[in-house]
């Protein structure tokens, strides 16, 4: 028999915080950290981010965690783009990708757009 898993979104963000407190600690680990443990964390907290209500108390956990908020924005990417990145930031980051690309191809770098470049 075949059984079919429905998702169950949890309210409960305990695990979740607890991995993304965990997550913190290793990005800011004095230390260095293993692959094979930095990796397994992130792998639970993806399986985690599967499973959680998207809400309120979700956002107040991104805010506070910006490992996490990282991950989960890279696992909503496909749907949302950079959803928790401010405009600016996301901005700046497309046009250092595309100065980097312009670079490595031997070309010249895109110009930056300024306010002349804005049609009314």
């Amino acid at each position: 028999m075949n059984a079919t898993r429905h998702p169950v979104s949890k309210t409960s963000l305990d695990v979740t915080e607890r991995l993304a407190q965990l997550l913190e600690r290793l990005e800011h680990s004095p230390v260095p950290v293993g692959a094979d443990q930095y990796r397994s964390v992130v792998v639970h907290l993806v399986n985690e981010f599967g499973d959680v209500a998207p809400g309120a108390a979700l956002a107040r956990l991104l805010d506070s965690y910006p490992a996490a908020a990282e991950v989960y924005e890279n696992l909503q990417y496909q749907h949302a783009g950079l959803c928790r990145s401010g405009l600016d930031a996301a901005m700046a980051a497309e046009l250092r990708a595309k100065e980097a690309i312009a670079r490595a191809m031997g070309g010249p770098a895109p110009r930056t757009p300024d306010a002349t470049d804005v049609q009314a």
